[in-house]
């Protein structure tokens, strides 16, 4: 059995461990507060905005724009991996990390020669990219979970559209974690370009006569279309960013109240352990010194 100071030395430990993970716990709370309001402002608009594009495609020609047109044969793909700076935050990073692996083997299954490179918003993306040796296009540190703006969102999609354009990729995809709830981040693959399909998020599946506003415009719907396209790819990749540091606030939420919980238990049980150690110790003292007055009086 363990000697009281070694005990007493454990629970002195755990419970700094649990101050610790204590605070953090506060801090992610009070970061995913400002973060949510962020990104549940920002929905809306993205919702709308995917709406007003859908009524331009469908009076719209099929050569509006070349971010429509898909390529014939795909040899170059970038892959926009967003993950966080930090750990501490539960199973979030592996997971997308994991949805990143799927991803290059679906595409390498599916087109043989292709080359993969990585567009990394996040430290642990970008270490896991060079663990697996994949090429890293660019990279952009300290934004997710951070302070950031629209203009991170629409500096690296125009480097992306010049790109696509210009040949060297012939797909462009987005990996994030989709904020479903404190409890609940799902990692969710999206292709950017080549523009897929563009649906109005007002019609519903089971509401096939819902009514959806024609929108009025000069001096084309070709025009237009072909001004807001480059838009609705910075409009994707912030929200993909958005999404994913609320999910990184909440995980790491999570996270820190689990191990906030399993320090509480190790406390209760090293206190068991502590006291079981001490009595017995006391009892060992109190049988040498009956030992000790049956001696002296023998």
């Amino acid at each position: 059995m363990a000697s009281l100071n070694d005990v007493k030395n454990k629970i002195s430990g755990v419970k700094k461990t649990k101050q610790i993970t204590r605070a953090m716990n506060m801090v992610a709370a009070s970061k995913l507060r400002g973060t949510q309001m962020r990104m549940e402002s920002f929905r809306p608009y993205a919702t709308k905005f995917s709406e007003v594009l859908g009524s331009l495609a469908e009076r719209a020609d099929e050569d509006a724009s070349p971010l429509l047109i898909a390529r014939e044969t795909v040899k170059s793909v970038n892959v926009v991996l967003c993950t966080s700076d930090r750990g501490l935050c539960g199973g979030f990073n592996a997971n997308l990390l994991a949805r990143a692996d799927s991803l290059v083997k679906e595409l390498i299954t599916k087109y043989p020669d292709v080359k993969i490179t990585f567009t990394n918003f996040g430290k642990k993306g970008r270490d896991w990219c060079r663990k697996k040796k994949c090429e890293i296009q660019k990279e952009y540190l300290g934004v997710v979970g951070g302070k950031f703006d629209f203009s991170i969102a629409s500096s690296s999609g125009q480097k992306l559209i010049e790109e696509f354009l210009n040949g060297t990729y012939d797909e462009v995809f987005v990996i994030y974690s989709r904020f479903k709830g404190r409890a609940k981040q799902i990692p969710e693959i999206q292709q950017i370009l080549p523009i897929p399909p563009i649906e109005s998020s007002e019609v519903k599946e089971e509401e096939p006569a819902s009514f959806v506003a024609e929108h009025i415009c000069e001096p084309s719907a070709d025009e237009v279309l072909g001004a807001m396209l480059p838009k609705n790819v910075f409009v994707q990749i912030y929200s993909a960013l958005l999404e994913t540091s609320t999910s990184e606030h909440a995980a790491r939420m999570l996270a820190m109240d689990n191990a906030t919980k399993a320090c509480n238990d190790m406390i209760d049980n090293l206190t068991l352990a502590y006291n079981k150690a001490r009595q017995a110790a006391v009892t060992t003292e109190l049988m040498d010194i009956v030992g000790g007055a049956e001696a002296l009086k023998g």
